[in-house]
């Protein structure tokens, strides 16, 4: 499927507005319970990737916090889709740049639900620069502060409630691993997710708590639209072995698997869902 030559004018995106909706869940997919009664947070939550991840989890047993920047009409769809599922979902408005906003996300998210078993550090920014020589200051400090910092202050937070046998979920990219002449400061943070990852997995790995990343490929979702013109999201995801984007329905339930059990020997890893591309690491 080639996307449409669609684009937005604001970060991160609006999902409401896409002509072409992302495939948020594949209709046969099936829940077996592999995460009933379980609660996770997951950052980013409204739309994309984030909001996949969201009902697969809810499909799943699970309960849900959402964070989201100012997407409330993305907000509201996810929450309504996760109530269809017959689970909960809470919705906490808020920028993520902020640390006691984080600190404060997870604190709701606990006194709401009652506990805190699965993080998912999705969201994210990038902002496509044709030279390093034109990456600005304030670019660099959003980019940085939303895709990395955030991380940090999440899992500093949660870290309060999560418990043997808990998840944190990051979410890396392709650009880590492959660059991105475009996409510099975006690409930096993402290594820098992969770093995170691998170390705050080693540091946790005494206390039980299972700290994975998701590597996706040219996935489609609002942040596509809103961050290249028409010619590159009209050629979003060519370039790839299988020949075109992935979908969020896609990518979705890699995240039930590193939450789940049957992850549960797993580790400082990181999963590529890509379209074919092989990368190393």
């Amino acid at each position: 499927m080639t996307p449409k030559t669609e684009v937005q004018k604001q970060q991160p995106g609006n999902q409401h507005q896409m002509e072409q909706q992302p495939v948020t869940i594949h209709e046969g997919y099936k829940g077996s319970g592999k995460l009933q009664d379980k609660v996770a947070l997951i950052t980013g939550g409204d739309s994309g990737i984030g909001r996949s991840v969201a009902l697969h989890y809810a499909r799943e047993g699970a309960n849900v916090a959402i964070v989201y920047y100012n997407e409330e009409m993305d907000a509201e769809k996810t929450k309504e889709m996760i109530q269809e599922e017959q689970r909960k979902c809470f919705l906490i408005q808020g920028d993520i740049k902020d640390q006691h906003f984080c600190k404060e996300a997870v604190e709701q998210t606990v006194e709401h639900f009652g506990l805190l078993n699965v993080l998912v550090n999705n969201a994210a920014m990038q902002f496509p620069e044709e030279s390093i020589e034109d990456i600005g200051f304030n670019q660099l400090k959003t980019t940085f502060e939303t895709n990395v910092f955030s991380f940090f202050y999440f899992t500093q937070s949660a870290l309060k409630y999560l418990e043997e046998g808990d998840a944190i979920i990051n979410t890396a990219s392709i650009t880590a691993y492959r660059g991105k002449a475009t996409l510099i400061d975006y690409a930096s943070t993402k290594g820098a997710i992969v770093s995170f990852t691998r170390s705050l997995s080693t540091n946790l790995s005494n206390q039980g708590i299972r700290v994975n990343a998701v590597a996706p490929g040219p996935i489609w979702t609002p942040l596509i639209p809103a961050s290249f013109d028409e010619k590159n999201v009209k050629e979003f995801g060519e370039n790839v072995p299988l020949g075109r984007m992935g979908q969020p329905a896609e990518v979705g339930p890699a995240y039930v698997f590193l939450a789940s059990e049957d992850s549960s020997y797993m580790t400082g890893q990181v999963m590529h869902i890509n379209g074919g591309e092989i990368i190393g690491g």
